[in-house]
């Protein structure tokens, strides 16, 4: 039998990020050779509802996301991760259509655990995550207080970055924009959007930079070990 159970990833939200997520998956295990990986199953699918349009009225997300859960755990996945924060806010579909069949790992929960002791956070998001309040309401109970990032600077960034634009540029710009919450008293910044870390750094800040891809990656494995 495997050391692990097996992962299955709903994905494509956006593709590249998806594909870092699957690196960091790869380099958190530490193996010697193929057998000491998970066996991974991935749907990326970049078809389901945009999550901006959706807080805006347009279609849910919900549907596709609970269909895509139930298509890997008919697979054979045993625990699930989706590396989109937006999505999150359609997570209750995805955990009633698998219920007593897998596990599903919060991006959020995992990357509220790694804040440590921080008094006050940055949130680089876009707007369906903001709007949600999914990193909000989390850190405002255990007395953290947040500084938001300017969504008419991150939101055109994270497209930007969709498109495939992870140059000079857009790596300075949101870097400044994340330096500009540290001025405001950030103690440290979460990249509550999984493109944000394709372009911002740790190296970039002089404070914790809470990446929630990597929290992501750490916290399925550890969901997936036996």
């Amino acid at each position: 039998m495997s050391d692990w159970r097996t992962i299955g990833v709903l994905g494509g939200m956006g593709p590249a990020a998806t594909v870092d997520f699957l690196q960091r998956l790869v380099a958190g295990v530490g193996a010697a050779r193929d057998r000491d990986h998970p066996r991974v199953l991935v749907d990326s699918n970049p078809y389901v509802p945009d999550r901006n349009a959706a807080r805006a009225g347009g279609p849910s997300p919900g549907p596709a996301l609970a269909a895509m859960a139930l298509g890997l755990v008919d697979a054979g996945a045993e625990v699930l991760a989706m590396p989109c924060n937006a999505a999150h806010g359609w997570a209750g579909d995805i955990v009633a259509a698998i219920a007593g069949r897998a596990r599903f790992v919060s991006i959020v929960e995992a990357a509220v655990a790694a804040v440590g002791n921080a008094r006050r956070v940055g949130i680089l998001a876009v707007g369906a995550t903001l709007d949600a309040g999914l990193y909000h309401a989390p850190l405002l109970a255990r007395g953290i207080g947040i500084v938001d990032g300017d969504l008419a600077v991150v939101q055109p960034l994270v497209n930007r970055i969709k498109a495939g634009d992870t140059g000079a540029e857009v790596q300075s710009a949101m870097r400044a924009e994340a330096l500009r919450l540290v001025t405001a008293g950030a103690e440290a910044i979460v990249a509550a959007c999984t493109e944000v870390p394709l372009v911002l750094r740790q190296a970039d800040l002089a404070v914790p930079l809470i990446d929630t891809s990597a929290c992501l990656a750490m916290a399925t494995l550890a969901a997936a070990r036996r």
